[in-house]
């Protein structure tokens, strides 16, 4: 059987499942993305390159469908450049680019994730006040889902990594579209007994608390600003607690720049008050083994999200046994039960959020069931053992045929 997976990035979110089938099923597993062409765990990557996208002249709203039609043509140029690859089911990411055009070269199911459909009310544009969408943000959103609206109806099925996200969709479509997690691997995020305690390197001493927080980009979206103001108060309050801000100086979703006169999220956010920059440490981007030593020896994880994508970095935190504090919001409560395997305070109060991870850093040992129980539900519903099988179930479903579990 040969599938044909389709994602801007490599390996994204099917990186595992591909190897897997290419390495335990002999399966020929092709992905195609903008990452230069070669072979990785038995995977062959095809690169495709854009010629064109949306210019200052395309209207403000059509510039995402209209990236959209130039990387989905350059997919389909890079395909039809190798007529050796006939797939039996292809296996695409919806958003970047569509599908459709994949229908008039082969003759096979298609299978799309479906990552986030955009609502301008109850969500990520309106949950902010102090940051408002501007109109023609909220009008854009409207044409931003046309993408998706295409591959769900062009589709033979899809699936959602959690239900908050699949909810999302019309509801016309919920039926035909599934909510299957990723799959963490737990053998690289795990708790480990007697890791040492360190910061970039740095040891921590045994009697000072170990807090951390953890995002791709440092974005109001992700509630860094809240979580600054919740670090300065809490250097402020006691000296026996150290803080690990894990990721880079970039916004990757949102629109913070409208805010900040010229500066990065994270620098406007620093001029608002002083830190304690030697308490607040900030250790950029880290290789995902480096952060799952970090997270197994946290006292405290905070997360923190507008309703949005569910972050990977929530479920890491948690498969690493760390008792995690973070938002109340739609995403998060599908993971997270307050009082069973991790702690959920409103993301605008930031006094409740001081006093409890005061509360946790003063007998962190009487909050550790919430991080063993944290990565017990990641190990019964959430590892790769757990949602391959049924990413495969998907697949047979489409394809009328046996892949393997």
């Amino acid at each position: 059987m040969h599938v044909l997976f389709v994602h801007q990035n490599f390996p994204a979110q099917f990186g595992h499942i591909a190897s897997y089938l290419a390495r335990h099923r002999g399966f020929r597993c092709t992905f195609v993305s903008e990452k230069p062409p070669g072979v990785t765990a038995g995977v062959e990557r095809i690169q495709y390159r854009i010629q064109g996208g949306a210019t200052e002249s395309t209207h403000f709203c059509s510039r995402t469908f209209e990236n959209a039609v130039w990387h989905s043509h350059a997919i389909f140029h890079a395909l039809s450049a190798r007529p050796d690859v006939r797939p039996d089911l292809v296996v695409a990411h919806s958003g970047f680019a569509t599908s459709v055009f994949l229908r008039e070269l082969y003759d096979c199911p298609i299978i799309n994730y479906f990552e986030y459909f955009y609502r301008t009310r109850d969500s990520d544009m309106d949950f902010r006040p102090e940051f408002p969408c501007s109109e023609i943000t909220r009008l854009r959103a409207r044409s931003r889902n046309a993408t998706l609206l295409l591959d769900l109806d062009n589709c033979d099925a899809g699936y959602s990594p959690t239900r908050w996200q699949r909810d999302r969709l019309p509801a016309v479509y919920h039926e035909k579209v599934r909510a299957i997690f990723d799959g963490i691997d737990c053998d690289v995020w795990q708790r480990r007994p007697g890791e040492k305690r360190e910061i970039a390197g740095r040891r921590v001493p045994d009697d000072v608390r170990i807090v951390t927080y953890v995002s791709r980009g440092m974005e109001s979206m992700r509630g860094f600003d809240v979580f600054m103001n919740v670090a300065k108060r809490l250097c402020d309050e006691r000296r026996d607690v150290v803080f690990a801000v894990v990721g880079e100086d970039r916004v990757c979703y949102g629109g913070d720049e409208k805010f900040t006169g010229g500066k990065t999220f994270k620098e406007w956010v620093l001029l608002q008050d002083d830190y304690d920059l030697e308490r607040i440490r900030f250790v950029g981007r880290i290789p995902p083994h480096d952060l799952a030593r970090l997270l197994a020896v946290t006292d405290l994880h905070i997360y923190l999200t507008v309703p949005f994508v569910l972050s990977w970095s929530l479920m890491n935190a948690l498969a690493c046994g760390a008792v995690v504090l973070a938002s109340d919001t739609g995403p998060v409560r599908e993971m997270v039960t307050a009082g069973e395997n991790g702690i959920l305070v409103d993301f605008f109060d930031i006094d409740g959020f001081v006093r409890t991870v005061g509360e946790v850093l003063d007998n962190p040992q009487a909050f550790r069931p919430l991080g063993e129980a944290g990565a017990r539900r990641i190990r019964e519903r959430y590892s790769l053992e757990m949602c391959l099988p049924q990413m495969l179930e998907l697949y047979e479903s489409v394809c009328g045929r046996s892949v393997g579990a």
